[in-house]
């Protein structure tokens, strides 16, 4: 025998036992759904997390057995991610922003046994209760509350749960491999699909979000993830904190920007995640505050793209740096992060700002490439588009009861986005391949539009879809949201493509809106969109 290294299994207990081993003090602050804040720490967090695993295992739950979440980041809502998987279950998070039709069919999907709610969520739960045959448990994410009994039968609390289990019961062993935790699509093109993680896959997501080149998470960070804990685990967030024993902080319901500058600045935060349309209402609120975010140094944004003078207004204004991030539910979700090469700093100012624009370039753990209509890899020139492909080791092999033929080719998951890739990997997300406009047999990139259009001072939010066209096919229209107190014209609006990109891709119309529909996890419903605009630039 020449010799070899120990062998453990990468598991999601191990995180957080390490948290509360070597960060035991370290606080986890937790803004609480009736109001009010709470100070925990990873040392109670762990505790309470095999408190619950064992309190569950003397439910006589089978392994494997779903037990699902619909809560906000909170302080019981992080030690139920770790609880339930550690204990060998798996936790599934479900958006209570799906419609109640979406939510019974996942439920039922997933055979959810235990269903753990907060507060906000008990006129949703009791509503569809009698179509939950398979749902053995409702725990209320409190103490006991006799008002709240009334609502649900047989509603049980959180707090007389864990109690009942012991913080000093071992996980149990089971391969790496195992599931631990279960997400599904927001269903917008039929049914959500589930996406089944592992404890290896989320061990390895986690070392890859606190690589330096992606997210970077240390013990000396401060954390706000505003991505709720019910969208692709919050990014994977609370793991890659374990993994580091970083402080968080855990916004609960109050996801406005007044209500996440009271938090960056009461608790000194120094890194937040979260999707563009939360950061619009955190600059809002900054602004209107006066507040100069000083602690604040980096934010992650993800979950559609980034309008470039948002970056600049966080660069600039702020002195905050904004990484640009991508990825999916069927990745983890991390598939790429924009952070830049050494060789980058030798490149003018304004090329260093340009270059922050795109979603950056994959980690080790995960594959790109693009590929034309017939499947034949495109070049990495970062001028071809084609349709991206991606592959990992933290990537779905098959959608949950589901079969692997049904959802790879050739090994290969296919994203949906059609792309560009340069040489060293930077991936640029041109569009949704459904939302892609096609004028005359040439690619007018909506993204692009929409980033410049959402810079306009008279807009508060803007979405550009192919209209049908009786010469070109489609062109693209602008769907635009004035701001408050404003009037814009057409012609105002349209006067900020001028130089910025060729004529012929500017937008024939721009068309005005009250608001934008999105989905369970803000993204803009296109579909939608086209179903009201699609023929406006069709003669009656």
């Amino acid at each position: 025998m020449f010799g070899q290294m120990m062998n453990f299994p990468l598991t999601i207990g191990s995180l957080v036992d390490h948290a509360a081993r070597f960060h035991s003090e370290t606080e986890i602050v937790s803004v609480n759904t009736a109001g009010g804040v709470e100070m925990a720490s990873w040392g109670s967090v762990g505790a309470n997390a095999h408190r619950l695993g064992d309190a569950l295992t003397k439910l006589g739950l089978a392994p494997q057995a779903r037990c699902a979440t619909i809560a906000w980041n909170n302080r019981r809502h992080l030690e139920i991610y770790f609880g339930v998987s550690g204990a060998g279950f798996v936790c599934h998070t479900i958006n209570p922003r799906l419609f109640p039709e979406q939510l019974v069919y996942i439920i039922n999907h997933a055979q959810d046994e235990v269903l753990f709610i907060d507060r906000t969520f008990i006129p949703l739960v009791k509503a569809i209760r009698d179509k939950l045959p398979g749902l053995k448990h409702i725990v209320l994410m409190e103490g006991r509350d006799e008002a709240a009994a009334a609502e649900i039968e047989g509603l049980e609390f959180y707090d007389e749960l864990i109690a009942t289990g012991s913080p000093d019961t071992a996980w149990p062993d089971f391969d790496e491999n195992t599931a631990s935790s279960l997400c599904y699509t927001s269903g917008t093109t039929g049914n959500p699909k589930g996406v089944l993680y592992s404890h290896r896959s989320t061990v390895l997501h986690s070392f890859a979000s606190n690589s330096p080149d992606c997210i970077g998470f240390s013990a000396r960070d401060v954390v706000l993830p505003v991505v709720p804990m019910f969208h692709v685990n919050a990014w994977g967030t609370p793991y890659a904190c374990a993994m580091v024993g970083a402080r968080m902080v855990m916004p609960g319901p109050g996801l406005d920007g007044p209500s996440l500058v009271d938090l960056i600045d009461t608790y000194k935060v120094n890194v937040a995640l979260g999707v563009p349309t939360i950061w619009l209402g955190l600059l809002g609120a900054a602004e209107a505050k006066g507040s100069q975010l000083e602690s604040l140094k980096r934010t992650v944004v993800g979950g559609s793209a980034c309008p470039p003078s948002m970056i600049t207004t966080f660069r600039d204004k702020y002195e905050v740096e904004l990484i640009h991030a991508w990825g999916m539910t069927e990745m983890s979700p991390l598939g790429s992060t924009n952070q830049p090469l050494a060789k980058h700093s030798d490149l003018p100012l304004e090329d260093q700002y340009a270059l922050r624009e795109n979603q950056g370039r994959p980690p080790w753990g995960v594959d790109l490439k693009i590929v034309d209509a017939d499947g034949v890899e495109l070049p990495r020139d970062g001028v071809a588009q084609g349709d991206l492909m991606v592959r990992g080791h933290w990537i779905l092999d098959s959608y949950f009861l589901s079969s692997r033929e049904e959802t790879l080719t050739d090994d290969w998951f296919h994203t949906g986005d059609v792309a560009t890739l340069d040489a060293d990997g930077f991936l640029s997300i041109k569009d949704r391949s459904k939302d892609i406009i096609k004028s005359g047999g040439e690619w007018i990139s909506s993204v692009d539009l929409e980033n410049i259009a959402i810079a306009h001072p008279a807009l508060a939010d803007a979405a550009v879809i192919g209209a049908r066209h009786v010469k070109w096919d489609e062109r693209p229209v602008l769907v635009a949201v004035a701001a408050e107190g404003q009037s814009p014209s057409e012609t105002e609006v349209l006067s900020i493509f001028e130089g910025k990109i060729a004529s012929w891709q500017v937008p024939d119309r721009v068309v005005f809106t009250d608001v934008l529909p999105r989905n369970a996890t803000g993204k803009v419903l296109k579909r939608n969109l086209r179903e009201e605009f699609g023929e406006v630039l069709i003669d009656p």
